[in-house]
């Protein structure tokens, strides 16, 4: 496993590359939301963007009162 990721490095960097901005967005709007467990979650588990895009598009999106 670890020659393959050697051989094929490009790999990491395009998942680092698109995951990182999406990372980013979903970070600040959880900030700026004041979604304390929503930060966290966001920053300690990687789902390469998939939990980010989700919480941009679905969760960030609700109404507060």
């Amino acid at each position: 496993m670890d020659q393959i990721l050697l051989q094929n490095s490009w790999i990491l960097i395009l998942l680092a590359l698109w995951t990182m901005p999406w990372k980013g967005v979903a970070l600040w709007k959880a900030a700026r939301r004041k979604d304390k467990w929503w930060f966290i979650a966001i920053f300690l588990i990687n789902t390469l963007a998939i939990l980010e895009i989700l919480y941009i598009f679905i969760w960030s999106k609700r109404k507060t009162k």
